[in-house]
């Protein structure tokens, strides 16, 4: 047939009523789709679906839980700690997967979700429940159940350490949707990121925070990120980077300890120690400013994991801040790519970084020369430097307390 006489309308979403979700998902749940949800056991998972099941049977239409972790007693415990549990939420407990086709085949949800699947399990296999060729065979029979009946299908899934689902990602070419939901358990923040999205583009990430009642949705984290920040404090420094598409403002904390030996490398959290360490050779070899007889941290702040090389000009000054006794001024926000020369590159998506620097309030940012003086925010003055010896100068204006422990040695030529 003729593809411009298909109809498109098939694809449209459906809202689920969690507006974070939504957000990721380009505006909701298609019917017939099969999406894949996995994370880190603990992270929420199970919370944030039971939320979506919530609000989609509070308009009045059928939805269904096949739990093959949990009893229904565990289910109900959680649902009622997180609220009001609709008429319409139907529950099916057991790993068995004929039942759970036959649930939906009898009641044609408006949506189902399995959690999980390494739980479920086709009795017709030799294979125990988890095993690859147990997911792969029950996650085939699902999509096919969930096209024939036009019933959008979530599936749970979770990870190894290596980030793995059930070994290889063997299932993900076949569900048309896959999620990935992150967050530290000892923070708050949780972060919703489409990896595969065949109705919509990927990339869009959602905010959510872990409170006792369940996940609440967080279209402004700022206060969360940033909302118990120190100002004049040495080795603090504010950078916008990108979560997907979505820009977020994170600090980037130094500290500096005795007992560093040559060669030894940083201690990190939440960014990669190797490329600190190659910050600090740069910071070293092209400004003057080489550290000795130290340890040396680097954080950032609030569970945050930054992985885009954007940071680099943060990192480094804030190694250089806490190495120099120096402030960083806490209205500035810092973002650029350095080389290995020292100088600043440009990164993608300056204007979003800027626009939600000001909508923050702050008022300067350091940024490479070579960035587009395109749609920069009214009331955030922009300094464009080309080096890294030019931000140094630049960002350390003010001069914090004069306190340099005795074990510290800073070769600074500046």
């Amino acid at each position: 047939m003729r593809l411009r006489e298909v109809d498109s309308g098939a694809a449209r979403p459906l809202p689920t009523g969690v507006s974070e979700l939504d957000r990721v998902m380009g505006g909701g749940l298609v019917a017939g789709s099969v999406t894949l949800l996995f994370g880190p056991p603990g992270v929420g998972k199970s919370t944030l679906l039971f939320q979506v099941l919530a609000s989609v049977a509070a308009t009045g239409t059928t939805v269904m839980l096949a739990s093959a972790e949990e009893s229904l007693a565990q289910v109900s415990g959680r649902a009622v700690r997180i609220g009001p549990v609709p008429d319409h939420l139907l529950a099916l407990e057991g790993h068995d997967l004929p039942a759970v086709e036959a649930a939906i085949e009898r009641h044609r949800p408006a949506l189902m979700v399995v959690d999980s699947v390494q739980s479920i399990s086709d009795p017709q296999l030799p294979q125990p429940p988890g095993s690859l060729a147990q997911v792969r065979a029950c996650v085939e029979r699902l999509t096919r159940m969930a096209k024939s009946t036009a019933v959008p299908l979530v599936l749970v899934g979770h990870v190894t350490k290596d980030g793995d689902l059930a070994g290889p990602r063997a299932v993900e070419h076949l569900v048309d949707t896959v999620l990935s939901f992150e967050g530290d358990r000892h923070h708050a923040l949780r972060v919703l990121t489409a990896v595969k999205h065949r109705f919509g583009p990927t990339g869009e990430v959602g905010i959510f925070e872990m409170r006792d009642d369940g996940l609440r949705a967080l279209p402004d984290p700022g206060p969360l990120l940033l909302g118990d920040r120190m100002s004049g404090i040495p080795g603090s420094v504010v950078v916008p980077v990108l979560q997907g598409r979505r820009p977020l403002l994170v600090e980037v904390q130094a500290l500096l300890g005795p007992g560093g030996q040559p060669g030894s490398r940083p201690r990190t959290l939440g960014i990669d120690a190797g490329r600190v360490a190659l910050l600090m050779a740069v910071l070293g070899f092209r400004t003057g400013v080489a550290i000795g007889g130290a340890e040396v941290f680097v954080a950032a702040v609030g569970g945050i994991t930054i992985t885009e090389p954007a940071a680099d000009l943060a990192v480094a000054l804030a190694v250089a801040s806490v190495a120099l006794g120096r402030v960083v001024p806490s209205d500035l926000v810092v973002f650029g790519e350095l080389g290995l020369a020292g100088e600043l590159r440009m990164v993608p998506a300056a204007d979003r970084r800027l626009a939600e620097a000001g909508r923050a309030g702050f008022t300067r940012a350091l940024v490479p020369a070579s960035t587009p003086r395109d749609r920069w925010p009214p009331g955030l003055h922009v300094h464009r430097v080309r080096t890294l010896s030019e931000a140094l100068d630049l960002a350390m204006e003010e001069v914090g307390p004069d306190t340099m422990p005795p074990w510290l040695t800073v070769a600074a030529s500046r």
